[in-house]
């Protein structure tokens, strides 16, 4: 599996973080962001990469966010997301998982979005269900027309894949894999039941495999419907009920 990052997404893999992200409570116009009285709590939108983070903070849409970046890989992603929940945000504070993915499905092009309805797989635990999922591809579907939308199981593996490993992945059904979502939402409902999702923008695939740092034209593809699939986001957000008190 191949990651962007910049000046020129390529294949290589992202230094390792100062921090974790944007501090939680800060919304997109800055720390101390009121939260609407009329929903469900803030969204921790969740990312690996700081070249995903950029992405999904230019779009800039209103409402309350906090865009979280964990570093690469499934331990930095799980105790980033353990440590943002545990300083204190909201009881049932929704978490969508996001960023770019491997694509699995021959046919599959740089671009295309996969929309989970199950994560997980190999040494991660058993499977995580994710929340309206039909409810989120949909508004996916809306804000990146003429763009492929899928869903289904997503897989995580702990290294990036690449060739035949592909090809043995896609018969788990999965249609796409990567690196941190059964990690980050593991560690959300650890810290407390909540609805969870996650969405990830196809960067390479079975026909368009990205060899070589330097390779952009997949990833340039794959920044532009990730900043614009950023208000389905706040769409599935919007609609979910209020927490229980």
């Amino acid at each position: 599996m191949a990651r962007p990052e910049p000046p020129g997404p390529g294949t290589g893999r992202a230094p390792a973080p100062s921090g974790p992200g944007t501090a939680p409570g800060a919304g997109p116009g800055g720390p101390g962001e009121p939260v609407r009285p009329d929903g469900p709590g803030p969204l921790l939108l969740v990312c690996a990469l700081g070249v995903e983070r950029l992405a999904l903070r230019e779009a800039r849409p209103p409402g309350p966010v906090t865009v979280l970046r964990t570093g690469m890989g499934p331990a930095r992603a799980g105790r980033a997301v353990a440590a943002a929940l545990a300083d204190g945000p909201p009881r049932g504070t929704p978490v969508l998982v996001s960023g770019f993915c491997a694509g699995l499905v021959p046919g599959m092009r740089p671009g295309d979005v996969v929309v989970a309805d199950a994560v997980g797989g190999g040494p991660f635990g058993a499977v995580v269900r994710c929340t309206a999922t039909a409810l989120l591809a949909a508004a996916v579907a809306r804000a990146v027309p003429g763009h492929r939308v899928r869903t289904g199981p997503l897989l995580c593996s702990g290294h990036v894949v690449r060739g035949a490993e592909r090809a043995r992945l896609r018969t788990t059904g999965a249609l796409a894999v990567d690196m941190e979502s059964a990690a980050v939402l593991r560690a959300a409902l650890a810290a407390g039941a909540r609805p969870v999702a996650a969405v990830r923008v196809v960067v390479d695939a079975p026909g368009h495999e990205l060899i070589r740092p330097g390779t952009v034209r997949g990833g340039v593809s794959a920044f532009r419907v990730l900043r614009a699939v950023l208000p389905a986001f706040h769409e599935w957000h919007r609609s979910l009920p209020l927490p229980r008190r």
